[in-house]
């Protein structure tokens, strides 16, 4: 890839300005900020966070190098969940150093420990993480991106590679106990499945519908297997009620107390560098006026960070980013690099969805998502722009 003077702007960028003057705003106004450090931390976090959408159009991207940073994601993602794999049967042996901070929680991990078919104690899945239970991220890529590559390649071994991708990433969920991954997995296979009908590529709908299908049967057995009934127990309660009370009693009270109460409270923000690592690492909590407030899924971050405004901006960006996905992968004029926009869709659905679960665009998923978004968003565009100069190649 080289570098070209200007890029196409990807349609959020002017969203994602709107989100990071917000809280350039918040930074220099807001009378709660918790201390100048935590809140320029926190600036600085969502700068980097949205980076890609300023960088990534700067770079002469096509189809062949936008597979070649899908098949670096997908390896990269496989090993951390083979990884994952090893460190169930071979416990202690492949595990990288827990987390300082699980280290000095009082109950020092305990409460990540699975107790395995065998009656033997292991932290969940970590692959190249250093928390009990990381692999499960990992393990999504693997099965997200090892189902777009078995679909576009007709090349049994690639195919064959991508089963056990796929399989190990479903196991790392499994055994990782991190259910919120597993819905957003499922999330993304069905909004995958939808985008294919809707383009009329009912073969690979059917062949995608009856893998995946029998990839979460037999994938569920072996982790049984191996993970015992607390797996078994874990995954079976997520069919122990409706879909609403499920997510009430794990994560929708967070939603309803961020609606409820801290909502009329700081309908404009509650200060910059009051939630979070940045509060851990650069807070100054003395003040009892701009003390940390917990935070558990992303709505509660945006608010607490800049507000009703900020929460509008956001959802603007990732609306105009959503849309952009889907008009790529409806168009058939892209050929099969259509099928990477039905990928990335499905993969932003998700994304939103776990916005209601943790707080996703504070992390180094946020980046990858925008990183992904922007680089698809490039590549198709060049496309369009070779098509004014050569009669050969497709619009967008």
């Amino acid at each position: 890839m080289q570098l070209k003077p200007k890029g196409c702007q990807h349609p959020a960028t002017n969203s994602a300005f709107l989100v990071l003057a917000i809280v350039f705003l918040e930074f220099c106004l807001h009378p709660q900020i918790n201390s100048i450090a935590a809140g320029a931390a926190q600036f600085a976090m969502y700068l980097a966070i949205f980076s890609p959408l300023f960088w990534v159009r700067g770079l002469k991207i096509t189809f062949y190098s936008f597979e070649s940073l899908i098949f670096l994601l997908w390896s990269i993602h496989t090993l951390s969940a083979s990884f994952g794999v090893l460190q169930v049967y071979f416990p202690g042996n492949f595990q990288l150093a827990v987390s300082t901070i699980i280290q000095n929680n009082p109950f020092r991990g305990e409460n990540l420990l699975i107790t395995l078919a065998n009656g033997e104690r292991v932290y969940r899945p970590m692959g190249l993480t250093d928390m009990p239970g990381g692999a499960a991220t990992a393990g999504f890529y693997a099965l997200l991106f090892s189902v777009a590559i078995a679909l576009k390649y007709k090349n049994i071994i690639l195919r064959i590679i991508c089963l056990g991708s796929a399989s190990i990433g479903l196991f790392c969920i499994y055994l990782s106990q991190v259910r919120s991954v597993l819905v957003l997995a499922a999330i993304s296979m069905v909004f995958f499945a939808a985008v294919l009908f809707r383009s009329g590529q009912l073969t690979r709908l059917v062949v995608m519908v009856s893998s995946v299908t029998a990839l979460f049967v037999a994938t569920f057995s072996w982790a049984i297997a191996v993970g015992g009934q607390s797996t078994f127990k874990r995954i079976y309660s997520l069919f122990a009620g409706s879909p609403g009370e499920i997510y009430h009693q794990n994560r929708g009270h967070f939603l309803q107390e961020t609606i409820e109460q801290l909502l009329p409270e700081y309908p404009l923000g509650a200060g910059l560098g009051r939630w979070g690592m940045i509060n851990s690492y650069f807070g100054n909590n003395t003040d009892a006026v701009s003390q940390p407030i917990w935070v558990e899924i992303q709505w509660t971050g945006w608010l607490l960070d800049g507000g009703l405004p900020l929460i509008f901006a956001y959802v603007a960006a990732l609306y105009l980013t959503c849309q952009i996905a889907w008009k790529i992968a409806i168009n058939r004029k892209l050929g099969d690099f259509a099928l990477w926009g039905a990928l990335i869709f499905a993969y932003d659905i998700g994304a939103v969805a776990a916005t209601f679960n943790y707080p996703l665009f504070i992390s180094q998923g946020g980046m990858e998502f925008w990183l992904l978004n922007t680089a698809l968003f490039v590549a198709a565009t060049n496309s369009r722009m070779l098509d004014r100069k050569s009669p050969t190649t497709v619009r967008l």
